[in-house]
């Protein structure tokens, strides 16, 4: 454990900043999960979960959580998924 209160403070915002980073990693997968079985029966839902899933990308995008790279990946792959013709 560090001896210097700043470091005590900056490894405390880490720690908090790893499990926030960590839960909505987390959260992507399992919207990228619903969305993809959505799409493959067809169901009505899959846009619904398309757009939530896109939010939910672009936000960790925004907080730095994912590279935008990464995100633009699979939004595109997902996309691709949902608007396959039947």
């Amino acid at each position: 454990m560090p001896n210097i209160k700043s470091v005590v403070k900056d490894v405390k915002k880490s720690r908090e900043n790893h499990l926030r980073n960590i839960a909505t990693k987390s959260r992507i997968k399992t919207l990228v999960k619903k969305t993809r079985a959505a799409a493959e029966n067809n169901d009505a839902e899959a846009g619904k979960l398309l757009v939530e899933t896109v939010s939910t990308v672009d936000r960790a995008v925004k907080r730095g959580i994912i590279h935008k790279n990464a995100a633009a990946r699979r939004k595109s792959r997902l996309m691709k998924s949902v608007n396959k013709p039947a």
